[in-house]
């Protein structure tokens, strides 16, 4: 939200600099995301003294020496007659833009040399005095900025504001939080200190009539109170000076001295107002009331709306001509030439209102404060303070208010403990320090029972309702750094974590020691030919479906920084992804993508172009996250002859699971299976992707399924006994050997067709406990191969426990190995 320094002083008048009073703010309520001064043209504008001056004959002009804090003086040739030495002026260098679009150059006049100009209020847009330069009464060194220097025009405050805390949407309700944090009483600015008379006043449940204006509301549950003003006699122009720079300071534009009241209203007090123009309104009436089956509206856009049967709508006695809480018609817009107006203040359905927004797409200053909650109890004060203010800039006379419906019920009030408070916060605060800091941000406080307090929250509090509200209102008013940061006493929970949590942990530990950097985007994609879940409220247009694989999001992540050039992606993500079902709710899964493309590794000047990544990698990354990820089985990958690439096997327990890994549409590709289910798949990716890139591989697998299933029926509690089979088994650690090894190299003479994971599991099988180590390690072929086959090397290593193992029983298991891969493989020992 913009909000302008001055305008906040004019409700809170403090003395504190914008960055003081942002930073405050910032410390306590909202973020401070930027401040930026509103005459930012005067920034290359310094303070210069005059240190030399004599008049140049037979002319007005002086010829002057000039500091401008540059070191240098400076010649600068001045027609004003004020000019004094040791005076301080404001000073514009060659090169400076003049607020009027002139640019000061270096010149000659006279046959003086000028470098700059010494200028006054006028050509600086600070008053209309052009008679001499502008003399500064400050005392500051020469050069510095000349808005640093003075307070010259207006700050603008970029503070950002979140949901929960629509009464922030104002300068008003900023000013109530400023005002608790210095201290310093509000006050409502002079300019709504106009004390117009406002003549009859109706009031009815669903209508009333006053003077020849009715107004009926058909649709209390949208608009539970709706006031209407009805102005005569205002003379619609150009706005005063003091509207425009108020409404200017938060980044609108002025438009004419009505509308730019409402405006000061939305923007000042936070409740957003309408004016029509009566003489366009049917009847002279106004209707609150639901859309008419095929009704359109015309905006003031000028688009024309198409309305839906649920849609809040206003009307006159015929036709619709506001779209409740979003927009006003066309058809009743103030001109220039409107005399008479009926100004709409109400209280709209924030549900009703959101819903037409997002329907038609139609976002608006009122539509964004209306759906989050405006405050209902001030709706009568702001409909006078709103029609005296437009009589104050536009004249005319308040004819009649009328006011139909009720404001909403207070807030309920909240139970407050002190000694919660103390337990929550870890430190103690004085009860005369809670109800001090709770008074001072609206709140009632009464003393109850039990030592408690009764706090009733203000009107424009929705966001208090439980204790701990209150609690968190307590730490943000004396100050988060206040808290203490100290560790405390705790028990430990016996609650055991969840497995997939426990899995995601292993698997993310695994990966990011791999050199993979974690990702997390939003699980929400385009539409496309594969079936979806879809998002009623999607935060995009442009993806209002829900992922059904992570590997699509990481895609485009990694086109992302192909965009800017960079080739080298090495990302993972653990998240949902839901599978559409039969059933109310998809099908939510936990899986794990990664997906690599570039260099290997960094570059050197031993290495400067490392390989880059290839399927091997990605294979070998899927066997790191399914290690990672079933830590208690026994993971081997093997290949396979009936159409799968690679086979990841998994033995747990005497029990044999699989990851099956299969070729996959005649693409690069791994699919992995587990105890017949298909978990993930290892394959290239396909990316929009420059020339240069080198080719990308991703691996994803599931991890687990996430229950969706009700825990309990509605309005119900349960609790759940968690399933003990279910809990993660824990991780045995063994000793470290204290006997030596045996190491020995087998070369075999392996057929072409023979995979080298079928060797190796023979050989696995055929070891026994006591290997602890086997690695392939070369491969070769060429002279002295028989054709049809390539000789594989592997180095293997025995241990024993207890004792040293015997060269008797190496050669021994040597024998026997190459008796049962002769025997199984047909795989005998190279010889040469």
């Amino acid at each position: 939200m913009k909000v302008s320094h001055e305008w906040l002083r004019a409700f809170v008048p403090h003395s504190l600099t914008p960055q003081t009073a942002g930073e405050l703010l910032s410390d306590h309520t909202v973020t401070l995301d930027g401040i930026a001064p509103l005459r930012a043209d005067l920034v290359p504008f310094v303070v210069a003294r005059v240190i030399e001056s004599e008049k140049i004959p037979e002319t007005k002009l002086s010829f002057n020496k000039v500091d401008d804090g540059s070191g240098t003086l400076l010649e600068v040739v001045c027609g004003a007659p004020n000019v004094t030495v040791g005076a301080l002026y404001p000073f514009a260098r060659t090169g400076t833009v003049m607020p009027a679009g002139l640019t000061i150059e270096k010149r000659k006049i006279r046959g003086f040399t000028s470098n700059g100009m010494l200028c006054s209020a006028r050509e600086l847009g600070l008053g209309e005095d052009h008679d001499g330069i502008l003399a500064l009464t400050v005392d500051v060194p020469t050069g510095t900025p000349l808005l640093t220097a003075m307070p010259i025009g207006d700050t603008q405050l970029d503070l950002d504001v979140l949901p929960n805390r629509p009464d922030l949407l104002s300068h008003r309700g900023m000013a109530r939080e400023l005002s608790a944090l210095t201290g310093v009483m509000t006050e409502l600015p002079a300019e709504l200190g106009h004390h117009a008379t406002i003549g009859t006043v109706a009031d009815g449940e669903k209508s009333a009539t006053s003077n020849g204006v009715s107004v009926t509301v058909d649709d209390l549950s949208g608009a539970p109170h709706y006031i209407a003003v009805v102005i005569r006699g205002v003379k619609v122009s150009e706005s005063p000076a003091w509207l425009k720079a108020r409404v200017e300071s938060v980044g609108s534009r002025s438009i004419s001295n009505v509308v730019d009241a409402t405006n000061y209203v939305l923007h000042g007090l936070g409740q957003p107002v309408h004016a029509f123009d009566l003489a366009k309104l049917a009847k002279s009436s106004l209707v609150v009331r639901k859309a008419k089956p095929g009704e359109s509206l015309v905006t003031l856009d000028g688009v024309t709306r198409k309305l839906e049967p649920w849609m809040t709508i206003i009307a006159d006695g015929e036709n619709a001509t506001a779209l409740a809480g979003v927009m006003g018609g066309k058809a009743s817009e103030v001109t220039e030439s409107t005399t008479d107006i009926v100004l709409e203040v109400a209280h709209f359905n924030p549900r009703d209102v959101r819903k037409v927004r997002k329907s038609l797409g139609l976002s608006t200053d009122a539509s964004y404060r209306f759906e989050r909650g405006v405050d209902g109890g001030a709706t009568a004060e702001i409909a006078e303070l709103a029609a005296r203010l437009i009589v104050s800039v536009a004249g005319g006379t308040i004819e009649s208010l009328i006011d139909i419906g009720d404001a909403p019920a207070a807030p309920a009030p909240v139970r407050l403990r002190p000694k919660r408070v103390d337990q929550l916060l870890g430190v103690h605060v004085p009860e005369e320090e809670i109800e001090r800091l709770l008074l001072s941000v609206g709140f009632v406080v009464e003393a109850g029972a039990d030592r408690a307090y009764t706090v009733t929250p203000p009107t424009w509090r929705h966001d208090v309702l439980h204790e701990v509200d209150l609690i968190e209102e307590i730490a943000r008013l004396r100050g988060y750094s206040e808290l203490p940061d100290d560790l405390r006493p705790y028990r430990l929970g016996t609650v055991p974590d969840h497995p997939l949590h426990i899995a995601s942990r292993h698997v993310r530990d695994a990966l990011v020691a791999a050199g993979l950097s974690e990702a997390r985007p939003m699980p929400f994609t385009k539409s496309d030919d594969t079936p979806h879940a879809g998002v009623a409220n999607p935060l995009a247009e442009d993806e209002p479906c829900l992922r059904v694989s992570v590997l699509e999001t990481l895609a485009r992540r990694a086109e992302y920084n192909l965009n800017q050039r960079e080739g080298n992606v090495r990302l993972f993500e653990i998240g949902s992804v839901f599978i559409p079902a039969a059933s109310v709710l998809p099908r939510e899964e936990i899986h794990v993508a990664a997906i690599i493309m570039g260099a290997r590794r960094p570059a050197h000047f031993t290495d400067a172009k490392p390989p880059v990544f290839d399927a091997w990698d990605a294979k070998a990354l899927a066997e790191t996250i399914a290690r990672a990820a079933f830590p208690h089985a026994d993971v081997t990958i093997a290949a396979v002859d009936d159409g799968a690439l690679w086979r990841v096997t998994q033995h747990e327990d005497g029990a044999r699971g699989e990851f099956e890994v299969h070729r996959g549409d005649g693409r690069s590709s791994l699919t992995i299976v587990h105890n017949a289910v298909v978990l993930g798949a290892v394959q290239a990716v396909a990316l929009d992707a420059p020339v240069w890139a080198s080719p990308a591989f991703g691996v994803e697998i599931t991890l687990g399924v996430m229950p969706s299933a009700k825990v309990a029926p509605p309005g119900m509690h349960e609790y759940v006994v968690a399933d003990d089979g279910a809990r993660p088994a824990h991780t045995k650690f063994k000793p470290l050997p204290t006997t030596p090894a045996a190491e020995f190299d087998l070369a075999l003479i392996v057929k072409n067709e023979t995979s080298a994971m079928d060797v190796e599991i023979v050989i696995r099988d055929s070891s026994g406990d006591m290997l602890e180590s086997l690695v392939l390690f070369d491969e070769f072929r060429g002279a002295g191969i028989p054709e049809g086959t390539r000789s594989l090397a592997w180095r293997l290593t025995f241990r024993h426990p207890e004792r040293t193992l015997r060269d008797k029983e190496i050669d021994g298991r040597r024998s026997q190995l190459l008796k049962a891969l002769e025997k199984e493989l047909g795989v005998v020992p190279r010889t040469a």
